[in-house]
């Protein structure tokens, strides 16, 4: 059987799993061969395959490691395997064993199209550990934890705490005592800054003691294994590569974090998660700050202000994509997996669902680790997926963004259930904010309400019973194109088709404020169209003339990150969150246009009436305005304001007298001069007077 070129082979498992063959080969091209335990008994059907394959899928996981054992022997004929899970995900249902309905035989061959896409793959970063490890905490504590992995690590202590412990009988380990000041870095390149920094003593007998001389110094390693027991180091510290700060009470946790740092030598590729385009940001402007999602919502503090921009540093990124997700312009667009992959997976499940007879799809998002682990439970413990569920692994459910889910519904999917681990619960506040701005689209477009919901069960059982009891709800257009851009384009091909298929398409939605699509109000009586606004809007939704004073606004490219509120002299910009479907949102809209102020000296066009009006009326009563025409230079153009300076000012370049250098000479010739007229006036008085030189 063949997929997308590709060699397919299933297994039953024994008979174990609810499966059709016939009808799943006739949705395929080629035959199907009938396997029940590829793995054991038929494995010579694995490898007849293999030999004839340059691209094989596998359709089992628990499995894989024998199959790529396998493909290994073959030498040269070695294919390039993949592997699907159906039997977890589909084939062990609530249906009977050997017997599976439309649905189900539908979803497979949609679970197994999907696999065979060619996925580009994602960026990736390189970090270089040396294996250098600051252990931080309590002198008796660190000192114990050093020595067990002396030897595979080098290690250094930072004392912080108590420090009554023996010191050790040979002291391989450097051994210092400070005050931590500030942490920075990631995994191999860690710096802590440290105050009133001592090194231990080597003449002390009972308990470890320190020298007198502190400074101020700086650590620099590639691990670090916190056991103080206090305020981390930082911020969401699960996710700091190569940092660990278990709980100082729970040895078991120090000893697993002690196996983990021993591994952590090395080079170690990381996924470059996130592609930004400063281009397109809406951070800030000349200073003013606008739209700051992506700061408030990374939990690592990845993304830092950078002057009118954002930078985002790849290593301290723990791949959460959230800020994926609220970013309203789609500046940081998640790169896991690569380029439009994402559309092209979701439009191949949901298409070839449907198109192999599928009815009612529903969608079930998850994460590739616990949630993989939650499906295989409750397929081996209970009823699995409902047969329309179609799973859909991410590498992150926060990554998960309103361009996604309209997408999703656009494509046909009638309900969207995101699942997560309730450890990381916290991250999906921003998801659950994009699912109810979806459901608020879908019902203002008469689709109905609640089609989208995110749930943090941690009972397989609970959340199985809650899935099949999500309601029927058809209605969804059933679109095949292909989702393709950043988050602005992908939101407006969806919002399309959405709207085309709507049963009631409504000119306007009303949305909730801080929603990415909205209306810029601006009194027109207050704007004197100095059109800054247009210099910060990040998206062109505001935009001049350059053959004459004007002012237009297209809605459909406006964010509401507010930087042309904030950025307005004459505060006359207000913001109103909506989605309008109406053709005029679509083009830019003039707001205001008036004809340019006309020099009254030459007849010169410059400037617009509002702008030199208002100046006028500001002006009026300052004191350097107020002799006769002295606001009319305010009237006049560049060119004629200098010449009326030059010729109508008097002396307009005179400097006035000149003072004589004054010398030594002049200062005793004008003593002189003081001295014989105080003479006369003493002789006038019957004084004698001063004859003193």
């Amino acid at each position: 059987m063949k997929i997308n070129d590709i060699d397919v082979l299933v297994c039953n498992c024994e008979g174990t799993m609810a499966f059709d063959n016939k009808s799943l080969t006739k949705l395929c091209d080629g035959e199907t061969k009938n396997v029940s335990q590829l793995c054991r008994s038929q494995l010579e059907i694995f490898e007849e395959t293999a030999k004839a394959s340059d691209r094989l899928l596998v359709a089992c996981t628990q499995e894989a490691p024998l199959f790529l054992d396998a493909a290994k022997g073959l030498g040269a004929n070695e294919p390039e395997l993949r592997f699907c899970n159906i039997r977890e995900k589909a084939g062990w249902c609530a249906e009977k064993p050997g017997k599976a309905s439309t649905n189900l035989t539908a979803k497979m061959a949609a679970l197994l199209n999907e696999a065979t896409l060619d996925i580009p793959e994602t960026q990736s970063i390189s970090m270089e550990s040396s294996g250098s490890l600051l252990i931080i905490g309590p002198a008796d504590m660190a000192i114990e934890a050093a020595y067990k992995i002396d030897g595979w690590l080098d290690v250094t202590i930072l004392v912080i705490g108590p420090h009554d412990a023996m010191p050790p009988r040979i002291m391989s380990i450097p051994v210092f005592h400070g005050h931590i000041a500030s942490a920075t870095g990631h995994l191999g390149a860690f710096q802590i800054n440290v105050n009133e920094f001592q090194a231990a003593s080597p003449s002390v007998r009972s308990s470890i003691a320190f020298t007198d001389t502190s400074q101020s110094g700086k650590l620099e390693c590639d691990l670090i294994l916190d056991v103080r027991g206090e305020t981390p180091l930082f911020t969401a510290p699960e996710k700091r590569d190569g940092y660990f700060n278990p709980d100082p009470g729970n040895p078991t946790a120090i000893s697993d974090a002690l196996l983990k740092l021993v591994d952590l030598v090395g080079t170690f590729d990381k996924p470059r998660y996130v592609n930004y385009d400063p281009a397109i940001c809406a951070y800030g402007n000349s200073g003013i700050i606008g739209c700051t999602k992506c700061i408030d919502s990374c939990p690592t503090g990845a993304i830092t202000p950078d002057n009118d921009k954002l930078s985002y540093d790849p290593f301290v990124c723990a791949g959460c994509g959230t800020c994926a997700s609220v970013c309203p312009t789609g500046a940081a667009k998640y790169t896991l997996p690569a380029g439009d992959s994402l559309y092209m997976r979701l439009r191949a499940l949901i298409s070839s669902y449907r198109e192999a007879g599928g009815e009612n799809p529903q969608l079930l998002i998850h994460d590739a680790s616990w949630g993989e682990d939650m499906l295989a439970v409750m397929a081996r413990s209970g009823k699995g997926l409902p047969s329309n569920m179609m799973p859909f692994s991410l590498n992150s459910v926060a990554q998960v963004g309103l361009e996604f889910l309209l997408t999703a519904y656009a494509y046909g999917t009638e309900n969207i259930v995101l699942v997560t681990d309730p450890a990381r619960f916290d991250e999906m506040n921003t998801v659950k904010i994009e699912a109810k701005l979806a459901n608020t689209v879908l019902a203002g477009l008469g689709y109905g309400n609640n089609r989208g919901e995110v749930l943090d069960y941690s009972d397989p059982d609970a959340l199985q019973e809650h899935l099949y009891a999500l309601p029927v709800s058809s209605g969804l257009p059933t679109n095949n194109y292909l989702a393709m851009g950043r988050k602005r384009s992908v939101l407006g091909q969806a919002l399309k088709a959405l709207y085309e298929s709507a049963p009631d398409p409504v000119d306007t939605i009303a949305l909730e404020p801080g929603a990415p699509f909205g209306a810029v109000n601006i009194d027109t009586d207050g704007c004197t169209l100095c059109l800054s606004c247009v210099g910060a809007c990040p998206t062109g939704a505001l935009k001049d003339n350059p053959d004459q004073p004007e002012l237009s606004f297209s809605e459909t490219l406006c964010v509401q990150c507010g930087l042309c509120r904030n950025t307005c002299p004459e505060s006359v910009i207000e913001l109103e969150p909506r989605l309008s479907f109406k053709d005029a949102a679509l083009t830019h809209q003039i707001v205001k246009t008036e004809k340019p102020f006309e020099c009254i000296r030459c007849g010169k066009e410059f400037g617009t009436q509002s702008t030199i009006e208002n100046m006028i009326k500001k002006l009026e009563g300052h004191p350097l305005f107020t002799a006769a025409g002295g606001t009319d230079r305010l009237k006049m153009c560049e060119d004629c304001r200098v010449i009326a300076i030059a010729t109508e000012d008097k002396q307009p370049l005179a400097l006035g007298k000149v003072p004589v250098t004054r010398t030594t000479e002049d200062y005793l010739r004008e003593r002189e001069e003081l001295r014989k007229e105080a003479n006369i006036a003493m002789k006038e008085k019957g004084l004698k007077p001063d004859d003193s030189s």
